[in-house]
């Protein structure tokens, strides 16, 4: 197993929650001889800007350049199967939560188990893409710290622009058992808790098979911008990636990438 991480970054400062929250559930289970098709969507947008509380001017989605004091949370996140016959056999839930959220918690969290056994020569599709982008312009730490008896070595949050991505795809794939987990936390209460997302999957033959059959492909990326203090002009960029693929007889495949960003005090 490969697991691929950032630790603790120096900013990332998720945005607050609106008042209208919203909570999202969607269970599936499937057992099917023949044709299959599985799809699921999510995108989500939310912008924060302090002291917004008692203004209508500003706090909204907008295309502009960011305010100071502003940050913005776009996450997004699909998955489709398919299949032209064969046995298919699938358990997914999928659970969504707008409201803040603590550390080592998740706004959206996504688990899926499928078996597939292919009959006279059909084969299964699919897909799993999460997407975290998270910016802010520089903020003032008053209020940002839940606890107490801390305090920030600086006055001011600086300005940043994160993004991270994970993907996994099934190409061709005649039998075998394939289970995925993952996770997005993208807005929180204070500024002492991280950005994060983790995602995992992990591919074994069908009990009494000796291998599973097909190809896949995993991919991680991710783009960092940060700031030092007020300045507009980034102090550290930080680019990478992570890319695999297996074809052929499979007999175990699991990757894992986690990811958090968020303030150091």
């Amino acid at each position: 197993m490969l697991i691929l991480s950032t630790g603790i970054a120096c900013a990332d400062r998720l945005p607050f929650q609106v008042p209208e929250n919203q909570k999202i559930s969607i269970s599936t289970i499937i057992d099917v001889i023949g044709f299959v098709s599985d799809k699921s969507y999510l995108s989500w947008t939310i912008d924060y800007l302090e002291g917004s509380e008692t203004t209508d001017e500003f706090g909204s989605i907008h295309d502009g350049r960011l305010y100071p004091g502003e940050s913005i949370a776009i996450a997004s996140f699909s998955d489709s199967i398919m299949t032209n016959g064969g046995h298919l056999m699938l358990n997914k839930d999928l659970g969504f939560d707008s409201q803040n959220k603590g550390k080592g918690l998740n706004n959206l969290e996504v688990e899926k188990v499928l078996t597939y056994e292919s009959i006279d020569g059909s084969f299964l599709v699919g897909s799993e893409e999460w997407s975290l982008d998270v910016a802010g312009n520089y903020a003032g730490t008053d209020d940002s710290i839940r606890c107490v008896f801390a305090s920030a070595r600086e006055n001011v949050i600086p300005a940043f622009c994160n993004v991270v991505k994970a993907r996994s795809e099934l190409i061709n794939f005649n039998s075998g058992q394939v289970s995925t987990k993952g996770g997005l936390r993208a807005v929180a209460a204070t500024g002492d808790v991280p950005a994060g997302l983790f995602y995992q999957i992990a591919v074994s033959p069908i009990p009494g098979y000796e291998f599973a059959e097909g190809t896949v492909k995993t991919g991680f990326a991710g783009s960092i911008m940060e700031a030092r203090g007020k300045s507009d002009i980034p102090s550290v960029t930080n680019q990478w990636s992570d890319k695999a693929s297996v074809s052929g007889g499979i007999r175990n495949f699991q990757k894992s990438f986690g990811y958090e960003s968020g303030i150091t005090y």
